[in-house]
């Protein structure tokens, strides 16, 4: 894993190295209201800031701050990165949170209704509500919600962060789109365990049909459930970064987002490589999961 956690952090700190474009230039302009700023000023922000160093340079000496908890400081605002996402992570959690809540609470039932009852009424609104999230734009679902709850029926807050209230509707709007890909999952897996011969067995010796359900079916079919809902991870975060935007909720995908705009390059190194880490960190811990929840899976290699 920590070969893993290198090659994201290079590939980060490269991708932001080659963009086009100069950040000293452009943040000059800004701090100026518009001015263009002289070559003099421009070449002292980069001296100042490192940037005339070549890559390997760069990169170690950012590294070298990394590996401390230290992800530079801001070109615009002169602020600790590290202090900002720390300010902003807590949102952004609690939005991935709530959302992965949204979307589990949907999908297992929907889709444990719709394996039990294939063909049925049931089986089909299941199916094509699954469509109608996967369909679906986050940024469209959420600008929705707002015209509905919050400007026709005044229920829920326009935007913001706060109490509960704030965070329906985003959790709905990023929840909704897990949810669609969850539910087909767990019906899939579902219509494979009801079909295996220990299910006959179960049903055979007079076990009650919830007990068969829920305790064999589904319990078997958890393995693939959860390897996507950790790889889900990815899209709560990815997703994030528009749903705080439509919502201007304070986390981390409106700092990106506005650290992107104005080339604020530490932020968007520090923001994409937490996001990196977080993704390397969850697939390793469904890794792990696996083995208790299939006790025939073994993550040891086997002797040559």
């Amino acid at each position: 894993m920590g070969v893993v956690l290198l090659g994201v952090s290079l590939l980060t700190y490269g991708m932001i190295f080659i963009t086009p474009g100069d950040p000293a230039r452009t943040i000059l302009t800004q701090q100026m209201g518009g001015q263009t700023p002289s070559p003099e000023a421009v070449e002292q922000f980069r001296a100042a800031n490192g940037l005339d160093d070549p890559f390997p340079v760069q990169y170690a000496r950012w590294m070298g701050g990394v590996v401390q908890g230290d992800f530079g400081q801001s070109y615009y605002s002169d602020q600790s990165v590290t202090a900002m996402i720390v300010q902003r992570l807590p949102n952004t959690i609690e939005l991935a949170v709530a959302s992965m809540l949204v979307a589990i609470a949907i999908a297992v039932p929907a889709g444990i209704a719709s394996a039990v009852n294939p063909g049925s009424r049931t089986d089909y609104a299941a199916q094509f509500g699954a469509l109608l999230g996967v369909s679906m734009p986050n940024f469209w679902l959420g600008f929705l919600l707002i015209i509905v709850c919050s400007l026709w029926l005044d229920i829920f807050p326009v935007a913001g962060a706060g109490g509960f209230e704030y965070l329906v509707l985003p959790a709905l709007t990023l929840g909704s789109g897990m949810a669609a890909v969850i539910t087909r999952l767990v019906r899939t897996a579902m219509l494979d365990a009801l079909d295996a011969a220990y299910i006959r067995t179960a049903r055979s010796k007079g076990l009650l049909e919830r007990i068969v359900v829920y305790k064999h079916a589904f319990r078997n079919a958890l393995v693939p459930v959860v390897t996507v809902i950790g790889l889900q991870l990815s899209y709560v975060l990815n997703g994030a970064v528009v749903v705080e935007v439509v919502f201007q909720r304070p986390g981390l995908g409106t700092l990106l987002v506005d650290a992107i705009f104005a080339r604020d390059y530490p932020i968007v190194q520090g923001v994409t490589l937490l996001v990196g880490v977080i993704f390397v960190v969850t697939n390793f811990a469904v890794d792990l999961t696996y083995r208790r929840l299939d006790p025939r899976i073994d993550h040891r290699s086997e002797p040559a």
